[in-house]
C-alpha cells in the first residue's frame, strides 16, 4: 500500500458486532494503524484480541482518547452517557467521536450535556446493519458493505469532522445518508423498533404458555422469518425502546388501530376488507424488495 492509512489510532468502546465490525472493516481497507478496545469484561476483550478485532485492550480511557484520531462508542445507548462523561475532559483537539446507537435524540442530548464546548467533535451515527447475534464472535469485516449508515450531524460539527466520520464508514463499505436526529427516531420507530417489539411479543406470548413446546414444535418458515429478530440482544433493545419510547408509542398505537381493523373484519367475516389490506401490503412489500435487490 503506497499511501498511509487515514486513521492512525481509533478507540472503540464496545467490541462486539457493531464496534468489532467497524474495526475489522477499517483494518480490511488498510485505513487504520492501531485499534484500542474497551469492554465490560476481560473475557470480551481477550476474545476481541484473539480474533484480531483490536490490537490491544485499553486501560485508561482518558489517556487513550487524548491522542486518538477517532473514537467509536458502540455500546447499548443506555451506557453512552457514562462513557461520554468519562472521556470528555480528555479529548484531544483533533479527536473526533461518533457512535453506533439506534436512537439519536437521546444520544445527542447526552452529548450536549457531557461534551460541552467540545460538542462539535461528536458526530452522531447509526449503522443500519445489525444481526440477531451479538458479541465479538459475530463481528465481520463486511458487515457494513452496501449497507446504509445514517449520520445526524449537529450544527456545531465542522465540515472536516463530519467528513472524517463519513469517510470512516465509507471505508467500511457503507452508503452514508443524513437525517435530523428527531426525523431519524420517527423513521426507525416505524421500520425497526416496532418490528422488534412485535417479534419479541409474539415469541414471549408463546413461550409463557403451558403447552409452548407444542406450538414451537409446529412452527415453520413463516414463524422463523417473522421472529428472527426476537433473537436479538435483550439489553440493547430494552435501551432502544426506552430511549425512543415517545415515537415508538405513537407507532404502536397506529399498529394497534390496524389490528383493530383486521379484528373487526374477521368478526364480520369481511373477506373483501381482509383481501384489500393484504393486497396493499403485498404490493408495497414487493416494491420494497425489488428496490432492495437493485
Amino acid at each position: 500500500m503506497s499511501n498511509a492509512p487515514e486513521f492512525g489510532k481509533i478507540v472503540v468502546f464496545g467490541v462486539g458486532l457493531i464496534g468489532g465490525s467497524f474495526a475489522l472493516g477499517l483494518k480490511a481497507a488498510e485505513q487504520v494503524e492501531e485499534v484500542v478496545g474497551f469492554g465490560r469484561s476481560l473475557a470480551t476483550l481477550t476474545q476481541a484480541l484473539d480474533l484480531g478485532i483490536i490490537d490491544r485492550a485499553g486501560a485508561n480511557a482518558g489517556q487513550e482518547v487524548a491522542d486518538a484520531d477517532l473514537v467509536l462508542i458502540a455500546t447499548p445507548v443506555g451506557q453512552m452517557p457514562e462513557i461520554m462523561a468519562r472521556i470528555a475532559p480528555y479529548l484531544g483537539p483533533d479527536t473526533v467521536v461518533t457512535d453506533g446507537g439506534s436512537t439519536k435524540t437521546d444520544v445527542v442530548a447526552a452529548a450536549r450535556e457531557h461534551f460541552g464546548d467540545k460538542l462539535g467533535q461528536f458526530v452522531p451515527a447509526h449503522p443500519i446493519a445489525g444481526a440477531e447475534n451479538s458479541g465479538a464472535a459475530a463481528a465481520r469485516a463486511d458487515l457494513y458493505r452496501e449497507k446504509k449508515v445514517v449520520l445526524t450531524p449537529l450544527p456545531e460539527n465542522s465540515v472536516l469532522n463530519l467528513a472524517r466520520v463519513r469517510s470512516a464508514w465509507e471505508w467500511c463499505g457503507a452508503q452514508v445518508h443524513q437525517l435530523l436526529p428527531s426525523e431519524h427516531d420517527r423513521v426507525f420507530a416505524a421500520v425497526s423498533h416496532l418490528p422488534h417489539l412485535l417479534s419479541f411479543a409474539l415469541v414471549h406470548d408463546l413461550a409463557v404458555r403451558e403447552n409452548s413446546e407444542l406450538y414451537f414444535s409446529f412452527a415453520a418458515s413463516g414463524f422463523r422469518d417473522f421472529t428472527r429478530i426476537a433473537a436479538s440482544h435483550p439489553e440493547m433493545w430494552r435501551d432502544i425502546c426506552l430511549a425512543n419510547h415517545v415515537a415508538l408509542l405513537e407507532e404502536l398505537d397506529r399498529y394497534r388501530a390496524q389490528l383493530d381493523e383486521l379484528h373487526d373484519a374477521l368478526r364480520r367475516g369481511d373477506g373483501a376488507a381482509l383481501e384489500k389490506t393484504f393486497d396493499i401490503a403485498r404490493s408495497a412489500r414487493r416494491t420494497w424488495a425489488e428496490g432492495k435487490a437493485r
